[in-house]
């Protein structure tokens, strides 16, 4: 199969698609033909030296590359039963996890079956590409802030693709939600549920949560009440707590079940899937290159 590889040695540094042996999925284990594999932040990073110095003395450290994929089952392992071959799925995984030959960004993905999702018809599978890791990001911080109770929400990076998530699961879930973007943005933020969009932070306070998609940290926390709640989507590179504030932050878990949910509510209107362009392994450089300049309104996709 075809796979984007990020390959650093003494005498190649940088990714390339290479040809890798097809891998066959073990027990509770499925192999998805990719049809589309969104490009996310995450990428960057191991295009740009994450694990570069975790060699551990080995003449060289190659990753895959891509978290999300869509596409259709089409072979599984032993004491997999509800995912048949031709199944259209999608799915969250990581190219480091033992189970990887490789990142989604290529032919083949295999994936733990209790991670994978059908997509519901009316879903177009490029779509569906861009739905597991942001849906499920949101939609675990969000869980993180406990029960909504009607109360204030603040979200910043509103327009991306965690925050425009959060901000329709958010508002789904009854909290009152305010979305920080550019101003431009406001059409799409009000059908996600948002109660209002704001521009910027000046005099904005007493918020009972903030999810900082924009990471922000202490500008955002400056909107939080006494005793309220932060999320924020980097580990590690959250604000110090003040004032009783709870300070959260976690790493996004594949979880099959609850991606079901995400898929139904996109196949209902609920969500809305964006995509920001297609192209193929060959260019993906130009996906790359996009996300790097920002800006980007949905995600690109790789197709094979």
């Amino acid at each position: 199969m075809r796979a984007i590889i990020v390959n650093w040695s003494a005498e190649t540094d940088g990714f390339a698609v290479e040809h890798l042996p097809d891998p066959e999925p073990a027990a509770g284990q499925v192999r998805i033909r990719m049809v589309g594999a969104a490009v996310n932040p995450a990428d960057l990073h191991v295009l740009g030296g994450w694990g570069r110095d975790t060699t551990d003395g080995a003449p060289e450290r190659r990753l895959g590359v891509g978290l999300d994929v869509a596409g259709v089952v089409d072979m599984t392992g032993p004491d997999v039963h509800d995912l048949p071959v031709g199944t259209p799925v999608a799915a969250l995984t990581f190219p480091h996890a033992p189970h990887s030959a490789a990142g989604t960004a290529a032919e083949y993905v295999i994936v733990p079956a209790a991670d994978v999702a059908p997509v519901p018809d009316g879903v177009d599978l490029l779509d569906a590409a861009t739905v597991p890791l942001n849906t499920l990001t949101a939609d675990q911080l969000l869980a993180r802030l406990g029960p909504s109770r009607g109360r204030r929400l603040l979200v910043t990076g509103a327009a991306g693709g965690v925050g425009g998530y959060a901000v329709a699961l958010a508002a789904l879930a009854g909290w009152s939600v305010t979305a920080l973007a550019r101003l431009s943005d406001a059409e799409f933020l009000t059908r996600a549920g948002a109660a209002e969009t704001i521009g910027g932070l000046e005099g904005v306070t007493g918020f009972d949560a903030v999810l900082d998609g924009a990471l922000l940290n202490d500008a955002a926390l400056r909107c939080v009440r006494d005793h309220g709640m932060y999320a924020g989507v980097f580990p590690g590179l959250e604000p110090q707590p003040e004032r009783g504030i709870t300070i959260t932050s976690g790493v996004v878990v594949p979880d099959g079940r609850r991606l079901r949910d995400m898929l139904a509510l996109t196949a209902e209107g609920k969500l809305e899937a964006r995509r920001a362009g297609t192209v193929s392994l060959e260019n993906a450089a130009q996906a790359y290159q996009a996300l790097r300049g920002g800006g980007q309104r949905g995600r690109w996709v790789l197709t094979p």
